[in-house]
């Protein structure tokens, strides 16, 4: 039998507070990863981090979740491997083939398929005429970043294709968190077991890939910086931030504040990597914000 959650206003302003914060830490992960596939593969970076994350939530709170039905543990492994592995594995490959502002743009879309995946999964949202001229404007303001000023057409559209395929994946992820959460298990805990179960996978893909690690660029600096980045703060503490906001303040009002990543990580992408944003990248951002925003737009 599902459990009635209330939320009380104080805890749906830390929602947002923590959805806040996730955001802008997970808009800066595209500028770290850019820059660590440098010396190791997606696979490597994404190993670390998540043995990163499960170490330090286990350190946190290490006591066993009590799940009442194999469903419960099912969902949760579901979305370990949708939300952790698969999400982040393509994201961080598609970093290999095109720039990190192209995938924080596209990953800013993420509204559109977790708006998606509710409306059939869940029953929670109707998908209205402004959701599909929304999302057309936003796939045209994609294909004018995939195509950008015609350099770099040779390799851009892979890398587009699997940032556009790991936030699908991040809608399922949304859904299956919501499920979970439904059962009143602790969301600490639960994430914590997310991270286990995407481990497993991860060990598995590593093992086929069969290349070897290189530990005397993981100690040392700047890579090193990035990894605990990416494994302390943009997993385990953003993981669990990012659960709680949709446990209070919902799924969609979580996912509106993405709106404002892909501005962050082209700032950061600018600064750091040193990455263009022409004429062209400009408009197609334009036309992927506009689209979302007029996605979410509701006449009273």
């Amino acid at each position: 039998m599902e459990k009635t959650v209330v939320v009380l206003p104080r805890a749906r302003i830390l929602g947002h507070i923590a959805v806040i914060s996730t955001m802008t830490f997970w808009a800066v992960t595209f500028v770290s990863t850019k820059l660590l596939l440098v010396a190791f593969t997606p696979a490597q970076i994404l190993m670390v981090r998540s043995l990163l994350g499960l170490t330090l939530l286990f350190a946190i709170n290490h006591r066993r979740v009590g799940y009442t039905s194999i469903k419960d543990r099912v969902l949760v492994a579901a979305a370990g491997m949708m939300g952790i592995f698969l999400y982040y594995y393509l994201e961080n490959t598609a970093l290999v083939y095109t720039s990190a502002s192209n995938v924080g743009v596209i990953v800013a879309t993420a509204p559109f398929f977790t708006l998606l995946a509710t409306h059939f999964f869940l029953k929670e949202d109707s998908l209205k005429k402004n959701y599909f001229v929304g999302f057309a404007i936003s796939m045209v303001g994609i294909i004018l970043l995939t195509v950008g000023d015609g350099t770099s057409l040779d390799i851009n559209p892979f890398g587009d294709f699997l940032a556009l395929l790991a936030i699908m994946m991040w809608g399922l992820y949304t859904v299956l968190t919501r499920l979970v959460a439904r059962r009143g298990y602790s969301n600490l805990l639960v994430t914590r077991d997310m991270f286990f179960y995407a481990l497993i996978i991860q060990v598995v893909v590593l093992l086929i890939e069969g290349k070897s690690f290189d530990f005397q660029a993981a100690i040392s600096a700047p890579y090193l910086y990035h990894l605990l980045f990416l494994g302390c703060i943009a997993s385990a503490f953003c993981f669990v931030s990012w659960n709680y906001g949709l446990r209070t303040i919902g799924v969609v009002k979580s996912s509106f504040y993405l709106y404002l990543s892909p501005i962050i990580t082209i700032v950061f992408a600018s600064l750091v990597l040193g990455e263009t944003f022409t004429t062209i990248d400009a408009i197609g951002t334009a036309f992927t914000l506009a689209g979302l925003l007029i996605s979410e737009y509701r006449r009273r």
